[in-house]
């Protein structure tokens, strides 16, 4: 029998409260100061400092010219076709088009953000799969200019960033790669978009930067909740767990059910291995119990979770509408939404998908709007916008609009 049981009930349990710090947030802002005031000087003694190394330029190759293992590099290139499969998908939905009415022509165009750049990580694992994710769906959304950096020049990096459609590739890492993108450096010009995970460090330059740069969002802690029903596969559901845990020591994974005894069955077997255990023991990996499907439905919605597994047969899809990407059963395992399904792995995390969703191909695309007003149609409907005007006490928004009325 369990000595302990690491079930806590849905109503008491909270999402834990990121720690701020003070000193982190001086520090990077210092830093930023720094490198907008005098960008080569700055970013190349923050190099040396942090990295090492100067900042490098590297010209990448073609794909094959990196003589990868040879299953890597066919994952790399299924994972690839994938990627731009989906953000070609995605481009669909949005388009340039217009209308006509009475009074002209109203319509919008559809362009993309010509400057980005693409933050690669390469802490405590090189993130191939974050160069396809972040490069591919800036290239189909056809941005002219798409900047990788990267701390790494690992090979697969470099053939990923390539077969993804890099324009440039800076070995430059933290905040002063955040720093050399926002306000640029040597011949490479400010971007418009800084899209890319990192650490903590990262994040905080990219939050800095973002009143004059607009960025994909704010990188917490990697998510995941599964809403199981007791007919789950235990070892499948535990892994899936431990693999979001795996990301950094606060990732944190959900396993909520309306079962009890699945969830003493699945802290059974964790408790089973030493690893599994230490991660339940530091509540990387989380067992949680629902009374009902309503307040499994409540609890998924409220927490919002980055990445979301629907293994319960009770619940309808469409009851659940706050999360980052949606897995459809346990053959759906979030590890192949990282790597090659297709659908971007960079997702809002700490609640945010109440508000916004994943980077994906719109995120690279600006909707600009247009209207044409003919003489025919000019005086009716400037005679309809006078009132409005003489109400907000604009007084030469209102004349502007009675010349033309007459």
């Amino acid at each position: 029998m369990m000595a302990k049981s690491n079930i806590v009930n849905a109503e008491q349990w909270s999402r834990p409260a990121l720690a701020s710090d003070p000193q982190l947030t001086n520090k990077v802002a210092e830093m930023l100061q720094a490198i907008q005031q005098n960008s080569a000087k700055a970013v190349e003694q923050l190099s040396l400092q942090f990295d090492q190394r100067l900042p490098k330029m590297i010209e990448l190759e073609s794909f094959d010219s990196y003589a990868l293992d040879r299953q890597l590099a066919e994952s790399i290139k299924t994972a690839a076709q994938r990627i731009e499969r989906f953000a070609q998908f995605q481009k669909q939905s949005v388009k340039t088009t217009s209308y006509r009415d009475e009074y002209g022509s109203f319509g919008q165009q559809v362009l993309p953000i010509e400057r980005v750049g693409a933050y690669i990580p390469a802490g405590r694992f090189p993130l191939i799969s974050t160069a396809l994710m972040t490069l591919i769906p800036a290239k189909v959304a056809g941005c002219p200019v798409r900047i990788a950096c990267s701390p790494s020049d690992d090979p697969a990096i470099l053939a990923a960033a390539s077969l993804a459609g890099a324009t440039q590739f800076i070995q430059i890492g933290g905040v002063q790669a955040i720093g050399a993108l926002a306000f640029g450096y040597q011949q490479i010009k400010a971007v418009d978009l800084i899209v890319g995970p990192g650490n903590a460090w990262v994040n905080e330059a990219k939050k800095q930067i973002q009143t004059q740069t607009k960025i994909d969002g704010l990188a917490g802690p990697s998510e995941l909740l599964a809403i199981c029903d007791d007919q789950q596969p235990i070892e499948w559901l535990a892994l899936d767990a431990l693999a979001q845990a795996e990301h950094d020591p606060i990732a944190c994974s959900l396993l909520v059910s309306d079962s009890l005894p699945w969830l003493q069955k699945m802290q059974g077997y964790l408790e089973s291995k030493t690893e599994m255990k230490v991660l339940l023991e530091n509540k990387q990996v989380e067992l949680i119990l629902a009374k009902d499907h309503q307040a499994l439905i409540d609890f998924s919605n409220d927490y919002a979770p980055e990445h979301l597994m629907l293994c319960h047969k009770g619940i309808k899809a469409d009851s659940l509408v706050n999360y980052g990407s949606l897995f459809f059963g346990a053959n759906s395992a979030v590890a192949l939404g990282d790597y090659i399904t297709g659908p971007n792995h960079t997702l809002p995390t700490l609640g945010f998908a109440r508000q916004n969703g994943g980077l994906n191909v719109m995120s690279f695309l600006r909707i600009l709007t247009t209207q044409s007003i003919t003489d025919q149609g000019r005086k009716s409907i400037c005679q309809q916008a006078m009132p409005l005007a003489k109400a907000e006490g604009l007084e030469f928004h209102y004349q502007s609009l009675k010349i033309r009325s007459e």
